[in-house]
């Protein structure tokens, strides 16, 4: 299986002008012939536009979100596949997904499950109790199960790249908590929410003794399922007061400096985080809004960007699977929707779900784990397979370091303006005023060492090409139908 080649020193021709500066090319063909490899034609700008058709413009004094970074969760799955490889194999494995820097995957954004999640061995919580019992001021809360593969194997994520964001996200409370007293399904009882907020405050407490500072958290994975196991789902009067009453205020006395991301599920309510960031309270606290895309449409971030502009956008998570035996790959599709939709939509990072699991998508719990989600990675024993998760994030992690700024350029339905020759008059320009230009759905960005980014996806059945203009300059790049670009270039002066 072929991986991302380590990266080749850019040759560039700097000065007062783009022209003659190579840009560099990462290529996945749909036929599997090239997976993220550079591509050995070499292209470079121009002064004058090298034929007609729809062409994308770059606008690097236009910027919009600065990027967090791009990853996975690492479930207790993930971990457990890969504490069961040899120390070597995992050392190696690990190095090629963090190390920082375009000569590795860079993955530099995770996401943990605070408890178990559906792709667990088992369920538990870091305070589970025989039935019929309580502990209401958590004297039984122990990290347990995540000190035997999540915790080691962060501490050698962090050994790489000690300064990546850790984003936390529960599946459920304690049963003991709930009112069912099952950990699938059932709403959190009003007189454990203070319980519940001391928790989530030793959980972060307990973690930063571990040397595993979690950035951010969210208080629940998708408060409106109540069918995955774990689960608990939360009514918005519900998330409400246990927020600005109880969690808000046992941050604030332990002097926590975590984030807290609200909702963390689908994009066909956009009208639940609103409606929280509606209270003074939550607010003044709240970082941003975090979304899945199992429903609804993307667009609906950008609606609560416009709604509230002055909060962040985060996309904290989204299966990506593929069929292992299929000779093809649609990368295509994935890195339209995953990367290059989600962050035209304002979200600072991108998570995919999730990190590992093995041949058969193991582990999972019962009645209600996700037996179809496959990993990023297939791990068997120090066996790895790399699959289209895994290709997705790859075209965006290794160029777009954390800091790296959205910036604009030539969107699908654009209205843009075409410059022709007279056809009668040779020399005379015309001016014509394009509407919903046809060019191929891409993204761009500016890196903190001032490379421009371009990530495009050919979606199409016939075109071959691209046409890009950058400060006035222009080239035509090539890209198949059914393959995924990453071009990059330095900014010019």
């Amino acid at each position: 299986m072929k991986i991302f080649p380590r990266l080749l020193s850019l040759t560039l021709t700097l000065g007062s002008t783009l022209h003659g500066q190579d840009i560099s090319a990462w290529i996945t063909t749909s036929d599997r012939s090239m997976l993220g490899e550079r591509s050995p034609e070499q292209r470079r700008f121009q002064e004058r536009k090298p034929g007609l058709g729809p062409v994308i413009t770059i606008d690097d004094s236009m910027a919009y979100q600065t990027m967090d970074g791009f990853g996975f969760a690492l479930t207790g799955g993930s971990a457990e596949h890969l504490m069961a490889m040899s120390a070597d194999a995992r050392s190696q494995l690990l190095h090629e997904l963090f190390e920082p820097g375009p000569a590795s995957t860079g993955i530099s954004y995770l996401r943990l499950t605070i408890g178990a999640s559906d792709l667990n061995s088992f369920v538990f919580s870091y305070d589970d109790l025989p039935a019929g019992e309580t502990d209401p001021d958590l004297q039984n809360f122990d990290l347990g199960p995540d000190r035997l593969d999540v915790i080691p194997v962060m501490h050698e994520i962090l050994e790489i790249n000690p300064d990546i964001p850790i984003l936390g996200s529960p599946w459920s409370a304690p049963a003991w908590m709930k009112g069912n007293e099952e950990v699938r399904g059932g709403h959190l009882k009003p007189e454990y929410y203070p319980s519940y907020a001391q928790y989530f405050v030793k959980y972060i407490q307990e973690m930063a003794r571990e040397g595993i500072r979690i950035s951010a958290i969210t208080i629940q994975n998708e408060p409106l399922n109540s069918r995955n196991t774990p689960s608990m789902p939360w009514y918005l009067d519900e998330q409400r007061t246990f927020l600005r009453d109880h969690l808000i205020p046992a941050f604030k006395q332990a002097g926590l400096e975590t984030d807290l991301v609200l909702f963390d599920h689908n994009t066909d309510r956009a009208d639940y985080p609103l409606a929280l960031l509606d209270d003074p309270v939550i607010s003044d606290f709240a970082l941003g809004s975090g979304f899945h895309n199992y429903r609804g449409d993307l667009g609906a971030m950008s609606v609560v960007h416009q709604a509230r502009p002055d909060k962040h956008l985060y996309f904290t998570e989204q299966m990506v699977t593929e069929d292992p035996t299929s000779n093809e790959i649609a990368i295509a599709r994935r890195v339209k929707r995953m990367i290059i939709g989600v962050t035209r939509n304002w979200s600072r990072n991108v998570i995919l779900w999730n990190l590992a699991a093995d041949p058969h998508n193991d582990p999972h719990t019962d009645n209600g784990g996700c037996g179809i989600c496959q990993g990023a990675l297939t791990l068997d024993g120090d066996t790895v397979t790399r699959n289209i998760a895994y290709y997705t994030i790859a075209h965006a992690s290794r160029f777009v370091p954390p800091g790296s700024v959205r910036i604009a350029s030539t969107a699908p339905g654009d209205d843009t303006v075409q410059l022709t020759e007279d056809e009668e008059r040779p020399g005379l320009i015309r001016a014509t005023l394009i509407h919903e230009t046809e060019v191929l759905p891409n993204v761009a960005f500016r890196t903190p060492d001032g490379q421009i980014v371009l990530i495009v996806a050919n979606d199409s059945f016939y075109a071959d090409s691209l046409l890009v203009q950058y400060r006035g300059h222009y080239v035509r790049l090539p890209l198949e139908p059914g393959a995924v670009g990453t071009f990059v270039w330095a900014a010019g002066e």
